[in-house]
């Protein structure tokens, strides 16, 4: 008799877990539904917060690009990103690809960089910026130099240095974006006049 006590005991036992998971899962839609209204509901007290103030080298990048009608200019952020992350100039992964592609305009590989002579293949332009801009900021080659160092190895042209940092300094000519009234030249540089 026991034997059969037992048996019914684990059975109710098991329909009473499962009757258990059901009654769950037919509740959950609604649970969910409850939690969507409370989180869609604004909190009073809330101020409305600023949206962050728009990067000016974003900018500046943009309307340079944008300027020389190149097709890479909606990735002027993604530029900025790039170089931010790896420590490298921000002006220095846009101009290279106005050198080697027109910033965008031949291309192939998804590769607006030239790099490996062009043969480099990249999932998209997007993964090719942030790959090139790893490998000159980080890797055992590139990481130690200065921008020339960089570019002198990056293509050893005699002039391909000089044509970069052309570019370098139409987009920009202070590494530096900030407000100011006028921009000053000193030692053959260009900085911000002190107010």
């Amino acid at each position: 008799m026991q034997g059969v006590y037992s048996c019914m005991k684990k059975k109710a036992t098991f329909f009473s877990k499962h009757a258990m998971i059901a009654v769950g899962l037919l509740a959950l839609p609604s649970t969910l539904k409850l939690e969507k209204a409370a989180v869609a509901r604004p909190a009073e007290s809330a101020k409305p917060t600023q949206p962050p103030a728009p990067d000016p080298r974003t900018d500046r990048l943009k309307r340079f690009l944008s300027y020389l009608h190149c097709p890479v200019a909606s990735l002027s952020e993604e530029f900025v990103h790039a170089a931010d992350d790896n420590q490298l100039d921000w002006r220095l992964l846009p101009s290279i690809s106005v050198v080697e592609s027109g910033g965008g305009k031949a291309y192939r590989n998804n590769n607006i960089f030239g790099w490996d002579n062009g043969t480099q293949l990249f999932p998209t332009i997007r993964s090719g910026i942030h790959e090139v801009a790893y490998k000159l900021g980080k890797s055992a080659l590139y990481r130690n130099r200065d921008v020339i160092g960089k570019l002198h190895l990056y293509n050893p042209d005699s002039t391909y240095a000089d044509r970069v940092l052309s570019v370098m300094r139409r987009i920009s000519p202070v590494v530096n974006l900030q407000p100011a009234s006028r921009l000053i030249r000193r030692n053959h540089e260009f900085v911000y006049a002190s107010d």
